[in-house]
């Protein structure tokens, strides 16, 4: 069933956008509160589990319970899973490994990523613009975790630092991925659909991470995990929302504002203090996702006008 597009509502989108990356830079903190003892998959289980309720009453409020479900494509939705879950469990494990910041640093590659990837699976031309903004955005990865993966540093390697800063770069390549997926899906799929059958099938596939070996958290830790599941419940919503009520190309620049959160959380909680070369990278990254978020809007216009020219006049 086609849903009418909502109102264009600038300042909505935005608050709508800085509530979710703050709901998801809170949930970022209790997961790395909890990492110091929960396994990853016990973390992705929780965070993907809890999250579900928060789900089902926002489909329900948009009146979309019984037809918001409906998909024409499970094949699709398990594949987002898979890439989405595997994701999300590595973007967990480097938050127990590295500090809070860096692995947000790094993550900022997926939207640069997805300008590689959306060439390579869905035929999208890129061009000199986009891949000197790629060239860029992977140039501050490479910055970032450069210290990490290189013996002529101070310290030399720190093969657990190392890891780190390798899953977390895996992590924004799963990110990117599924982010393809979901523009595939998008086309037959509603949104109540995506968000949930990600929440379901994130939930099986982290449960089987119970052969692995869980612990039972404490009742503190069972908060922690409760709470970043609920917190990124709530997350999805306000990052839904932020889409409906405006363009990507306003409201995606607001995520970058989560690394100025993720430093203050890292120093103020867990004594994580950036170095100037990280700062230079994600400088560097962040002028890069900019450069591809205009280029975007341009081609957007560019778009909309063919399609004017082609539609005949009534």
């Amino acid at each position: 069933m086609a849903v009418a597009p909502a109102k264009q509502n600038i300042a909505l989108a935005i608050g709508s956008k800085l509530g979710a990356v703050t709901c998801f830079i809170i949930m970022a903190t209790m997961v790395k509160i909890a990492s110091a003892t929960v396994p990853a998959g016990e973390i992705v289980f929780f965070r993907s589990f809890c999250a579900l309720p928060i789900i089902l009453i926002w489909i329900t409020w948009r009146g979309e319970l019984r037809t918001g479900l409906k998909t024409d494509n499970p094949v699709g939705h398990l594949w987002r899973g898979l890439v989405g879950t595997m994701g999300m469990s590595m973007g967990f494990a480097a938050l127990g490994l590295l500090p809070l910041s860096e692995v947000k640093a790094i993550q900022y590659a997926q939207p640069v990523l997805v300008v590689v990837f959306a060439a390579m699976f869905l035929g999208e031309r890129v061009r000199v613009f986009r891949l000197t903004a790629v060239a860029l955005g992977m140039g501050g990865v490479l910055i970032i975790m450069w210290p990490r993966l290189t013996a002529f540093t101070e310290a030399g390697i720190d093969p657990f630092l190392a890891l780190g800063a390798v899953v977390a770069f895996g992590s924004a390549v799963m990110a990117a991925l599924a982010h393809v997926f979901v523009r595939k899906l998008t086309a037959t799929e509603p949104t109540s659909a995506i968000v949930f059958y990600f929440g379901i099938t994130a939930s099986t596939l982290s449960l089987l991470t119970i052969l692995f070996g869980w612990v039972m958290p404490t009742p503190t830790e069972f908060l922690v995990l409760i709470t970043a599941g609920l917190v990124g419940g709530v997350g999805q919503i306000f990052l839904t929302s932020s889409y409906r009520y405006a363009d990507a190309s306003v409201v995606a620049p607001f995520e970058y504002s989560s690394i100025l959160f993720a430093i203050g959380i890292g120093y103020f909680i867990f004594a994580e203090v950036p170095t100037v070369v990280m700062l230079l990278g994600i400088a560097l990254i962040v002028v890069a996702g900019i450069l591809i978020i205009w280029r975007e809007r341009q081609l957007g216009k560019e778009r909309a006008q063919a399609r004017k020219v082609i539609t005949p006049q009534g």
